[in-house]
């Protein structure tokens, strides 16, 4: 009985267990905040990987997969699967509207050739466009300086409506020379494939000003994409040219797409990399054969159903191609023109083996983390053991007593081991309510890091300025530790004054996190569950280990000795 009201009482009337608490506080937040971002790191890349791939991918690149519309058919109408989308994929260098002359800049692109509403089942692509219809809900979470509030004022909803109805179809309807209204294709860019999109203060994108009529707004532009296929029966190939309207911007938040994808309707990108259908001549006589290679796509996303995972659905998708190619060989009566086996060429990959090398060094990078700062436990326990043996040194007497009254060496053990017990418990639920708040609020706390308000530094130096006040009021009769306590935080609350200053001023703001360094635009904010509670119970587990050789050494004190211990 006595333990638990010893413990009690050590816990609630000295200061020293407070710091034990702390420290095992500090220690528990440090491990959930890293952990917890490293961890929505490697979420957010899984799911933007599965969010822009489907769950299972068939790819033949530069070849392309022959008949892939009726393989398309086949996959469709498997119970297993929702939706496919069929797509060409390939780099080229697009010629930019600006700057205003004739020499324009060249951006290096990743072009995806898509059908645009089979390609939204699949990944969701209308749902990332950025030039949308302003709704009362999207103003709310409008910046101050984002573009699309000018948008709204400027051109109003209805065209903003008409933008996303063109990237819906990737076509424009623009007048021909006899006024008829005419389909153009068009394209959507990645919103950071425009070096004039500037990221502002507030998260937003902004284009830069500059051009003759005002800024350079993209689905304002044409721009030119020119390839150079690689599947071509010349000696020298020949550059490809399309001339695409910009209707949308679109972004994933995962900056290495933004930065270097567009998308373009599905029959031009067949055409310019030589995979559309096309009558075969004789390379002798140059005569017709009559014979017509047919249209080719060089991937074929595929959406699973609900309920149903991407390693499931993979080995039915290869036993649906393997029953395609045969059967298309055995209508033909012939392999010309079949698709080809599966092998190195042909492969079916599920979003995350085709992530793969994105995802796995995040992964590794997350446990390397875990595992280095799991080492913080070891300080938890070392400042417990510190903290308690000269709780113990303190307690000799309280010991003593305890001892020549009957209480059994387990008996002082256990009230020291009980007392490490609730530090640990207490320091991690402090702690883990401190991480949670810190990474609840983490993308703010950067901005107020990176641009803090002036009210923070006035604040602070005024808090510093009373601090010394009290400081030197309280040493006034000699004393030397109000001194310096209170020196040490003024001269703490001063230093940060003047960094609030200096960085607003001076360095006029510090991004941290940076867009174009990081794959996304925004810090992870979400908890780890599973970082949480193990690592509460290790800063449990480590503060009683911490308590345990005071707790034994308690335990051997000689009660006479204690005693007479002064």
């Amino acid at each position: 009985m006595y333990a638990p009201l010893l413990s009690n009482r050590y816990l609630r009337s000295r200061v020293i267990p407070l710091i034990a608490v702390a420290a095992v506080a500090l220690c528990v937040a440090l491990v959930i905040i890293v952990v917890s971002v490293m961890s929505g790191f490697l979420e957010m890349v899984r799911q933007a990987g599965r969010q822009l791939n489907g769950d299972v991918i068939i790819s033949y690149p530069i070849n392309g997969i022959p008949g892939y519309e009726r393989l398309a058919e086949r996959l469709e109408a498997m119970p297993e699967v929702s939706a496919v989308a069929p797509l060409v994929d390939g780099w080229g260098l697009l010629r930019m509207p600006y700057p205003d002359g004739d020499e324009k800049a060249m951006e290096t692109v990743q072009f995806w050739a898509v059908e645009p509403e089979s390609f939204d089942r699949v990944t969701g692509f209308l749902g990332t466009l950025h030039w949308t219809p302003v709704t009362d809900g999207l103003r709310r979470t409008l910046g101050s300086r984002d573009f699309r509030r000018d948008l709204e004022e400027s051109i109003g909803n209805d065209e903003l409506a008409t933008l996303v109805d063109e990237a819906a179809v990737l076509r424009t309807m623009e007048p021909d020379r006899a006024g008829a209204l005419v389909p153009r294709p068009g394209t959507v860019l990645g919103l950071h494939v425009s070096k004039a999109n500037r990221r502002q203060e507030d998260g937003s994108v902004r284009p830069v000003t500059g051009h003759r009529s005002g800024s350079w707004w993209m689905p304002r532009f044409e721009v030119i994409l020119s390839t150079l296929p690689p599947r071509t029966n010349l000696a020298s190939p020949q550059a490809e040219n399309v001339r695409l309207r910009v209707v949308n911007e679109f972004r994933t938040g995962l900056y290495m797409i933004d930065e270097t994808r567009i998308i373009i309707p599905l029959e031009e990108g067949q055409r310019i990399m030589h995979l559309d259908a096309q009558a075969l001549v004789d390379p002798v006589t140059g005569q017709p054969t009559g014979l017509t290679e047919p249209k080719r796509a060089t991937q074929l996303l595929i959406r699973a159903a609900p309920g149903i995972h991407a390693d499931a659905l993979k080995p039915l998708v290869e036993a649906t191609y393997d029953a395609y190619r045969e059967a298309f060989i055995a209508e033909r009566n012939n392999a010309a023109f079949a698709p080809p086996t599966r092998g190195v060429g042909l492969v079916v990959q599920t979003w995350r083996e085709q992530q793969a090398r994105f995802i796995e060094p995040v992964e590794k990078e997350r446990e390397l983390m875990r595992t280095l700062f799991s080492l913080i436990y070891l300080v938890t326990a070392g400042l417990v053991l510190a903290i308690f043996w000269a709780i113990v040194h303190e307690k000799t007497r309280d010991i003593g007593v305890l001892r020549s009254v009957g209480a059994s060496r387990a008996g002082i053990c256990w009230i020291f081991l009980r007392y490490g017990f609730q530090i640990g418990v207490l320091g991690a639920i402090a702690g883990l309510g401190l991480g949670a708040l810190i990474v609840r609020n983490i993308n703010a706390i950067h901005g107020a890091m990176g641009h803090p308000p002036i009210w923070l530094g006035v604040f602070l130096g005024i808090a510093a300025i009373g601090s010394a006040v009290i400081a030197a009021w309280r040493s006034r009769g000699g004393a030397l530790l109000p001194l310096v306590l209170g020196g040490t935080v003024a001269l703490a609350l001063g230093g940060l004054a003047a960094g609030v200053f200096w960085v607003r001023f001076v360095v006029g703001g510090i991004q941290i996190w940076d867009p174009a360094v990081y794959y996304f635009s925004t810090i992870p904010n979400q908890l780890d569950p599973v970082a949480c509670i193990s690592t509460m119970i290790g800063a449990v587990i480590f503060s009683v280990l911490g308590a345990f050789f005071p707790a034994a050494s308690a335990a051997d004190i000689d009660p006479v000795r204690a005693l007479r211990y002064e």
